[in-house]
């Protein structure tokens, strides 16, 4: 096998202590790439807070009980799961078991993630082109500006990057050697990406298909035979856990959150599946309906943004995640006509072939699903644009003896300064002196890789590509690590005018939605009914005052819930800050039907649920602007019924701003 090098040529016949030197500059360069992604992204770290206290919730409640840590429930009690499977809270809630709930124990696994995804692409990377190349693909896989968010969050994102970057690595392994064991454990990894967010991680399955089958050893037949058991091991995988929670007595385990009909199938392809590429997401509830077909701006807009194939590169998303696509894009192109017609099982092409549709396919979907759609769901490309980007540039690097490969290599950097201006032009008061030195660079640098072939000119073309290339990003990466990111919508990097969608800082009234003036919310959160203290709503969570706190937790062992809130977010805050568990009436939206009125009124007369909060200001509370789920109106919602019949009967009281009613005393 043929391995390319962008490293500097060296003696047919090296002696010793060079061979010693160069271990060492690897190892200890190597050393530098993960101990320094460690500290970047343990930097500041606590400023998160409970990050996304849906989670947090929920890996708080793992922490307590083993049932709430097999389903992913929201509460220790068990009345409803999170609207994902739970292997994202798996993890953190052993570590939150082991160390105690704080910030620190739930958002160091996810650190940790981050720095295993970035060493284990670095290995990929290595064995085909090099160590530089290695280096390269995992720097720029750190620093990333939505990738470096995901992984100091809780969102299921961090492991999900994980397991299907290791999916790709298993599966170069079995194009290497063509063993059985490899196409397994491909499957595996897939599987328990399935467990972590359901049916993103099969965006990435069509690439692993095509290339195995394309460029594995040995005969098609027992390649495909191959696949075949790999989709076996993906099945099992994650059907285990799926068929656990059918066949478990309804009555017995929690509510699966974020269906309508208690159904993790349901859940499956429905709100998280097919109701995601055309928009038809029943429960979910959005400002102003929902976007897509039959929303607000059909055909592709609503409150998710435009769709269509520059949805990557529009202002809500640019910045996170697109500095350097157009760049890998036109390397991985030159790179696989330069590989040309080499033997079939040439793992270069397999490489450029796997991150290639990893890219394209994920890009694509992205780029035209009508249903919800948040700007960080885009750290799930960044490891085949950092792929594309070091292989890419790796094989053209060893072929720039050729003029045209050289004015290749320069326009690629031409692009990246280009676009890398276009994006920090769009946050002109953002280190403004920034685009002008990273188009400067580039274009100097671009015009030197022409002249790539002369010694003294490459080194200074290769630094200065790289600057330009990862000044943005880089800049980036560091407002994200020293901006406070909570709540459970967030975007990387600083505010960027015409960002568009909840959560984005765009819209007509430059703050959240369009249409809802003075509703946006610090740090983006622009939901109605979401404030930064109090009660919490849709987008943030409560964040209750020592008053509240101490109310709450009076005779609170008498209880199986504290107390009940409409919706996850509203009930997370209490719920964490108290240490009893917290009813997500409704779960995330306050749109699902659980616990019915009736479920709730006995539970009630049997003194299990001691308080009842209002002023959450959730869909199912009959927030302003609230529709478009098919749930019909808001007072057809079960949400909205317990809250009204609460208000009948139940006297109020209000502590720091917090509507509480006392559910054990009725009104007289």
């Amino acid at each position: 096998m043929t391995t390319l090098t962008i490293d500097p040529p060296v003696d047919s016949a090296p002696q010793a202590p060079a061979q010693a030197k160069n271990v060492l500059w690897e190892r200890l360069s190597l050393a530098a790439l993960l101990i320094g992604t460690g500290v970047l992204y343990l930097w500041n770290l606590s400023i998160n807070g409970w990050a996304n206290s849906f989670y947090s919730a929920a890996i708080q409640a793992g922490s307590e009980s083993w049932k709430a840590w097999f389903f992913g429930s929201s509460d220790m009690a068990n009345s409803i799961t999170v609207d994902k499977p739970p292997a994202s809270l798996w993890i953190p809630g052993l570590s939150a078991r082991i160390f105690g709930v704080n910030p620190w124990s739930i958002l160091v696994p996810e650190v940790l993630m981050g720095v295993a995804s970035v060493a284990l692409l670095y290995l990929i990377t290595r064995k085909y082109f090099g160590h530089r190349s290695g280096i390269l693909a995992g720097a720029v896989l750190a620093l990333t500006p939505v990738a470096a968010l995901m992984f100091r969050f809780d969102n299921p994102e961090a492991l999900l990057i994980l397991l299907m970057i290791a999916a790709v690595w298993s599966l170069m392994k079995a194009v290497d050697d063509g063993r059985w064991r490899w196409l397994i454990l491909t499957g595996v990894f897939v599987g328990f990406g399935f467990l972590t967010k359901q049916l993103q991680v099969m965006l990435i399955v069509p690439a692993l298909s095509v290339t195995y089958l394309a460029f594995g050893p040995r005969g098609w037949l027992r390649r495909l035979g191959q696949l075949f058991a790999a989709l076996g091991a993906m099945v099992v995988s994650a059907g285990w856990w799926i068929l656990a929670v059918e066949l478990w007595p309804a009555s017995s385990r929690p509510y699966i959150g974020g269906s309508q009909n208690n159904s993790i199938l349901e859940l499956t392809l429905g709100y998280n599946g097919l109701g995601r590429l055309n928009g038809n997401e029943t429960g979910a509830v959005v400002p102003g309906g929902r976007g897509g077909p039959g929303g607000p701006g059909g055909g592709g807009g609503g409150p998710w943004g435009e769709t269509g194939w520059l949805r990557m590169f529009e202002p809500a998303q640019g910045g996170q995640i697109a500095w350097l696509i157009p760049t890998g894009v036109l390397l991985a192109v030159v790179a696989a006509v330069l590989i040309g017609r080499a033997r079939r099982t040439d793992p270069r092409r397999a490489y450029l072939t796997v991150w290639g549709m990893w890219l394209l396919i994920t890009m694509g979907v992205f780029s035209f699903m009508a249903g919800i759609f948040h700007q960080y769901y885009t750290a799930a490309l960044a490891p085949a644009v950092a792929a594309l980007v070091a292989g890419g540039a790796a094989v053209c690097w060893s072929h720039r003896d050729r003029l045209w490969v050289r004015f290749a290599l320069g326009a690629s950097v031409w692009i990246a300064a280009v676009w890398g201006f276009v994006l920090l032009n769009r946050t002109p008061d953002f280190v403004p002196w920034l685009r002008w030195a990273v188009i400067v660079i580039g274009l100097l640098a671009g015009a030197a890789m022409v002249f790539a072939n002369l010694r003294g000119v490459a080194a200074a073309a290769v630094a200065g590509a790289i600057l330009a290339g990862l000044a943005g990003p880089v800049a980036y990466t560091v407002d994200t690590v020293t901006t406070e990111k909570s709540g459970s919508i967030i975007t990387a990097g600083p505010r960027v005018e015409g960002e568009f969608g909840p959560g984005g800082r765009g819209g007509p009234d430059g703050r959240g939605m369009p249409g809802a003036p003075g509703q946006g919310m610090p740090g983006g959160q622009g939901m109605p009914g979401g404030g930064g203290d109090g009660p919490g709503g849709l987008l943030r969570g409560s964040t209750p005052t020592a008053a509240v706190v101490e109310k709450l937790n009076a005779d609170a062992d008498r209880y199986t819930w504290v107390a009940a809130a409409v919706g996850s977010m509203s009930a997370s805050g209490y719920q964490l800050e108290t240490g009893h568990s917290v009813m997500p009436i409704g779960g995330f939206n306050g749109s699902d039907p659980s616990p019915t009125l009736a479920e709730f009124q006995t539970l009630v007369a049997e003194k299990k649920i001691h308080w009842f909060l209002g002023g959450g200001g959730g869909p199912g509370m009959g927030a302003p602007g609230m529709g478009g789920d098919g749930m019909g109106t808001d007072s057809e919602r079960p949400a909205s019924q317990i809250s009204a019949w609460v208000q009948e009967n139940f006297t109020a009281v209000t502590v720091d701003g917090v509507t509480m009613y006392d559910l054990t005393q009725t009104r007289t």
